[in-house]
């Protein structure tokens, strides 16, 4: 089929490979403009861009596609179906009615569950144990039209935003083929979404990443992994940003002290001091954001519910490391407050 393909950032790119690899005709990819990154704000092309120039696939970069010069630009190339896969930008009534075949989405959620921005992350996030991708033939509303196939993909343990989007974007590409093909067989079903059960995501901002001690240690160490690589956890340490990229979680015995070889104490924080390799026993009653113990390769800091131990970080101005590497340059003790 004529194919024009919509769509932005890495995850659109391996369903963009997969159709031009089965021999579908891409008329055109249509992508977000250049934009500025990085210290030197040097102009970035969006990774589709790069990749339908690989293929020597035609690219167009409109600021607004409900402008009617986009519109009509769209229409002089007849395609059979457009396909969207993470574009950025709702599709005006006229797009929508353009291709014979209709407009298709590939979305990163079983629908109508976490409609809108950032799903994969959000499902990390919230501790999901089931998340998928669905294709859906596209109307005028954020995520609402019939779906057409979904397929279901279980959280791994320890899963993270990057991770979940990598494998959730192989998903998406098979499927779009699949749904392509049904199209075309004429097999294809609509069905529409239960607009009652929709929840909505919102867009991961930077400051969604600051930790609030405060919270259990649970959600806090989903929150690390659901912004790894993007845009990262974070607390600070002496007034200087230190990022949080890999933490487990100790659940608390209320009324004991333990060390970190586990062993069990009793007593009171002052009757457990500090041993010469810097552990120091934990317990129950510390303020929230209070490193409570310290081992050759962990931190151990309270939180509102149990305690989390950072296990990969990085301080402001310096490279990723695991928590060993950083206390032999950065030495701390147990007692110092983060936040």
């Amino acid at each position: 089929m004529r194919i024009i393909f919509m769509g932005t950032p890495d995850f659109s790119v391996g369903t963009l490979e997969m159709l031009i690899q089965v021999g579908h005709e891409i008329v055109l990819a249509v992508t977000q403009p250049d934009k500025p990154k990085g210290r030197h704000k040097a102009m970035q092309p969006p990774p589709v861009k790069e990749a339908a120039l690989a293929h020597g696939i035609e690219v167009y970069q409109p600021r607004r596609v409900r402008e009617p010069e986009c519109i009509e630009y769209l229409r002089r190339l007849h395609p059979d179906i457009i396909v969207v896969v993470a574009f950025g930008q709702i599709l005006p009534k006229e797009i929508l009615e353009l291709p014979p075949k209709g407009c298709i989405n590939v979305h990163a959620s079983l629908l109508p569950k976490y409609r809108g921005a950032a799903p994969i992350q959000w499902a990390v996030i919230n501790g999901e144990p089931v998340t998928g991708v669905t294709t859906m033939r596209m109307d005028e509303g954020l995520d609402t039209g019939d779906i057409i196939l979904k397929t279901e993909v279980p959280l791994q343990e320890g899963e993270t935003g990057g991770t979940l989007f990598e494998r959730l974007a192989k998903t998406g590409a098979e499927l779009c083929i699949q749904t392509i093909q049904a199209i075309q067989q004429g097999t294809a079903t609509y069905t529409p979404q239960d607009h009652s059960s929709a929840t909505h995501t919102t867009i991961i901002k930077k400051q969604l990443g600051q930790l609030d001690w405060a919270k259990p240690a649970k959600e806090l160490e989903r929150l690390i992994r659901g912004l790894n690589p993007w845009p990262s956890a974070y607390t600070y340490l002496d007034g200087k940003t230190l990022k949080i990229w890999k933490a487990n979680v100790q659940e608390e015995n209320p009324g004991t002290l333990s060390t970190a070889a586990g062993e069990q104490l009793t007593g009171t924080p002052e009757t457990h001091a500090p041993d010469k390799t810097g552990s120091l026993s934990a317990r129950n009653g510390y303020q929230p954001g209070t490193i409570t113990a310290i081992t050759r390769n962990t931190i151990s800091v309270q939180t509102g519910q149990g305690t989390l131990i950072l296990e990969e970080l990085q301080l402001e101005g310096k490279k990723r490391m695991p928590t060993e590497a950083f206390l032999r340059g950065f030495p701390l003790e147990p007692g110092h407050k983060l936040g």
